[in-house]
């Protein structure tokens, strides 16, 4: 069993939604952390509520991960502060949903920059560290859409396919070094994650992030490999493509977002990601 009091975990996009509370239950459980997000005010402004109620430490660092020198900067700066990191939690990500030629490139571009390349490079440059020291782990945060074609999130679902590959890949890579990776998959998430569009999530149908990351620090201190923090159906939801053609799931998938009027998203008010 990991045992978090007494380490110290770095949270990506944790000034909101699921980071957020990844922060806070990290918290609960006596780990130390570094909050890292674009947005420092808000970071710091969850660090002053963390340290009042929870009594660790607590610091914060700004940085677009979005932008390859992001990661880089982390890094930087943890060591000029001689934090070791022993719990990387790769949570930031971002998405766009609606039909991919209709959709503002740019969202679907940043996406692939923050749901990959940041997660790739916060890997590396966290994760060596863990290598060398022969101890840590490192949670990457991918989604139940990482295990099928999702017609009207294109980008979004492709993003985090990677992430599932490439977790299951540096599991066996790191099998005996000390350092365990885990994916986590959660279903739809309370997180507000299609605000200022006109898509909407079912609110009976979404879990709440607090639930989210609770499961997801059990299944790690388990140590297991994958982590399904949401609710039983939404693990179900990833059976069928392992048994069913692929073209007959993307139709399914496409069916299911249309019906969800996806194939029709469009901005309100300040453009989303």
């Amino acid at each position: 069993m990991h045992r978090y009091r007494g380490t110290t975990a770095l949270v990506t996009g944790a000034s909101k939604g699921l980071g957020r509370a990844y922060a806070q239950e990290l918290a609960r459980r006596g780990a130390h952390l570094v909050l890292v997000a674009r947005s420092a005010p808000a970071l710091e402004r969850l660090a002053s509520e963390i340290r009042a109620e929870h009594h660790v430490d607590t610091r914060v660092i700004g940085a677009d991960l979005s932008d390859p020198a992001g990661p880089t900067a982390v890094a930087e700066e943890l060591h000029r502060q001689g934090v070791a990191v022993d719990l990387l939690v790769n949570n930031a990500g971002l998405g766009s949903v609606g039909p991919f030629f209709t959709r503002p490139l740019a969202q679907q571009v940043r996406s692939v920059d923050v749901n990959v390349n940041g997660l790739m490079l916060m890997t590396r440059l966290i994760g060596a560290g863990m290598l060398e020291r022969g101890s840590g782990g490192i949670i990457n945060v991918a989604s139940t859409a990482a295990f099928q074609p999702m017609p009207y999130q294109a980008s979004y679902a492709a993003t985090k396919a990677f992430v599932l590959s490439f977790s299951e890949a540096l599991t066996a890579e790191l099998r005996g070094t000390g350092v365990h990776v885990m994916a986590a998959h959660p279903g739809a998430t309370d997180t507000g994650f299609f605000d200022h569009t006109t898509a909407v999530m079912d609110a009976k149908r979404t879990d709440s992030p607090t639930r989210v990351a609770a499961k997801t620090l059990d299944d790690f201190a388990r140590g297991r490999t994958a982590s399904y923090p949401g609710r039983p159906l939404f693990r179900a939801s990833t059976w069928p493509v392992r048994f069913l053609p692929r073209t007959t799931v993307t139709r399914m998938t496409a069916g299911l977002n249309r019906h969800m009027g996806f194939h029709e998203a469009q901005d309100v008010g300040t453009p989303a990601g």
